[in-house]
């Protein structure tokens, strides 16, 4: 699946490769790339074929932001369903029954870096720099620091958000932004490989983890552990833990049937 500003591929390793594609604008997002994104994450998370999806920018940067050009002249109303468009694939991904990677060199900016605290896991280059900027052009990164403050809790949420500083991917590291920060030569493979490996494990028991894992955040502390039982239970009645068991026993590997 290509359209003009995201480009798709599906490996026969159950992993997809998504990627957004205006390069020489930094990959700025405007609302043509956003619906594209949004639509493409939606279609991967529909096709049997993926299990993985890894999200990358061409050229020099992952995502610099939201294209400014598309800031102004409008009405409060047409600002609200504008930046509803914007964030829009930030808001899905939790949501999504794939997980998703953010594969980030170069810059993650504003609603870059809401991307990349958006999606499931991170990987960055050691040259990456990410930070909620729009603070500095007199606005503010409000939609993207909401899965940055899930990410590194309140206080550091809102040093990126006010004070608006590009941070190193080593220091992104630090706060929790980024899960693994690797050379910029190996960038690619280490995110295929780290993709690779978890596109081996049941699919039905990452996707039920990724759903109950988001669902019992926002639960009270006691109910988190009710709810969580109750899948673990649900999870322990399927023919893939069975096959998962027996494998590991019979010192194998297990072939997932998804049931």
């Amino acid at each position: 699946m290509e359209h003009g500003y995201v480009r798709s591929e599906v490996g026969d390793d159950f992993v997809a490769q998504l990627t957004l594609n205006r390069p020489d604008q930094l990959n700025s997002m405007n609302t043509p790339m956003a619906l594209e994104l949004k639509a493409a994450l939606e279609y991967l998370d529909g096709d049997p074929k993926v299990r993985v999806i890894i999200l990358k920018g061409a050229g020099r940067a992952f995502c610099a932001g939201i294209d400014v050009k598309e800031a102004s002249g409008k009405s409060a109303t047409e600002y609200r369903a504008w930046i509803g468009r914007m964030e829009a694939p930030l808001a899905i991904m939790g949501g999504m029954s794939k997980p998703v990677i953010a594969q980030v060199h170069g810059v993650a900016a504003a609603n870059g870096a809401g991307l990349v605290a958006a999606a499931d896991l991170a990987i960055a280059s050691d040259s990456a720099r990410l930070g909620l900027t729009a603070i500095n052009v007199g606005l503010n990164c409000i939609g993207p620091v909401v899965p940055v403050a899930r990410s590194v809790g309140r206080k550091r949420a809102l040093e990126l958000l006010l004070y608006g500083e590009l941070i190193s991917a080593q220091r992104a590291w630090e706060m929790g932004l980024v899960n693994r920060v690797v050379p910029a030569a190996d960038l690619e493979s280490e995110a295929r490989s780290w993709a690779r490996l978890l596109a081996r494990k049941s699919p039905l028991a990452v996707q039920i983890s990724k759903k109950a894992f988001y669902t019992a955040a926002d639960m009270e502390y006691r109910k988190q552990f009710e709810y969580m039982n109750e899948v673990f239970a649900r999870l322990c009645t399927t023919e893939d833990a069975a096959e998962g068991i027996a494998a590991f026993l019979e010192k194998r590997e297990p072939v997932w049937k998804g049931c």
